[in-house]
This record gives structure tokens, sequence and C-alpha cells, in this order.
């Protein structure tokens, strides 16, 4: 049976408004996704999705993701991905979630690539492939993001997508550990105790490295 891996879907905001949104703000960001801004578009649909500022409507943060997300930008290929996996606003539609996540994730957006990752883990509108996980969990893990770090380190623990390694398992979760992450924390204590002094001396120096390469040299 295969190990359960983090699954979080992350959300993405692009612009945070501090102290709660007000009407004039909503009216401002819906004038300027009106003008065909896709970065409005993204944060109206947030609003909408959220009930920041007007009724909650996942219905109509749809319609603004869409518009974004046909732009090309990705936020809102993200977004739209991701309503379209939960099923809100929209009837759920795997191979609809897949495309619109891989188009944000060739983009570089870590969150697509995580989510497209666990996708490709658990076979969900595509064929089930370790590998194709691995490699989208990677890049998600090189731009910091501790949960693909702590997917990424699951993989080298149980060869899965991957060949078997538990140092390569130790750097990943250390690096997930160091943001805070308690179940890499975890993990990485767990399996430092399987390594030899060797092992484990060589996994601290490759720690260092991927810390101060920032996730860039990491194996």
């Amino acid at each position: 049976m295969k190990t359960l891996l983090n699954t979080t879907f992350l959300f993405l905001l692009i612009i945070g408004f501090s102290g709660g949104v007000s009407g004039q703000d909503f009216q401002e960001t819906k004038r300027l996704a009106e003008r065909g801004l896709a970065f409005a578009q993204v944060n109206l649909g947030l609003m909408y999705d959220n009930g920041e500022g007007v009724p909650e409507n996942d219905t109509e943060a749809v319609r603004w993701y869409r518009l974004a997300a046909e732009q090309g930008y990705a936020s809102g290929q993200y977004n739209l991905a991701l309503m379209y996996d939960l099923g809100e606003g929209i009837p759920e539609d795997d191979a609809e979630a897949v495309r619109w996540y891989r188009l944000a994730a060739e983009q570089g957006n870590a969150s697509a690539q995580f989510n497209l990752g666990n996708i490709y883990f658990n076979g969900t509108g595509v064929p089930e492939n370790d590998a194709e996980a691995v490699r989208w969990y990677r890049l998600a893990a090189e731009q910091g993001l501790s949960a693909a770090q702590l997917n990424l380190g699951y993989s080298y623990a149980n060869g899965e997508g991957v060949q078997q390694n538990n140092v390569r398992a130790y750097v990943w979760w250390s690096a997930g550990a160091a943001q805070g992450d308690e179940n890499a924390r975890g993990n990485r204590d767990i399996v430092s105790d399987r390594l030899t002094p060797d092992q484990l001396a060589r996994g601290q120096e490759m720690a260092t490295r991927c810390f101060e390469s920032d996730y860039q040299d990491c194996e």
C-alpha cells in the first residue's frame, strides 16, 4: 500500500487586504478587473470566493478566475484548477483540473506543481505515475514549498518514483523542518536513527548546502 502523502491544497492570494476588505476595495478591484487586468480578476475572484466585501459566490469566483486564466495568468490558472478539483462553483472535473494545474505549473507556480505531483501520485485524472509525481514535487521543493519538500522526502524514503535513499529523504525533510513543518521534523528525526554515522554526517553536510543554495543544490 502506498504511503499517504501530504495532499494539502494551497490557495494563492496575489494582493493582501490588511484589516479586511471594504466596499471601496471591492469596487476598485472590480473596476480594474472589468478593464481586463488579470491580477485584479484573480483578486476579485478571491473576494467572491471568500466573501470579502461581497456575498460569497463560488460561481462568480470561477468566472473571474477563468478570465484571468484564459489570459495565461498562472495564479488564475491555479485557482481555476483548484475549483475544478474541489467542485466549488463548477462541477468537479479531474481532467480540467489537471489541464489548468499543468498550465500554471509550467509557468513555475509552485502550488500548482505540488498539486500536480499529488495528482500523479494518486492517479486522479491521469494514470498513476510516481516518477512524474517526483518531478513536480522536486520543482516545487526547489522553490521552497515545504509541503513539496515533505513529499519528496517521502518519495525517497519509500523508493516511489525514485531510487530509495534515506540520506536524500533526510535532506529534504530537514529543509521542510527548517520551515516549521512538524511532519518533516518528525520524519527527519525518525530517518536519522536509521542512518550510519557517516550517512548522517553526509546528510547534514548536504542539508547545509541545500539551505545555503536556497534549495538549488540539495542532492
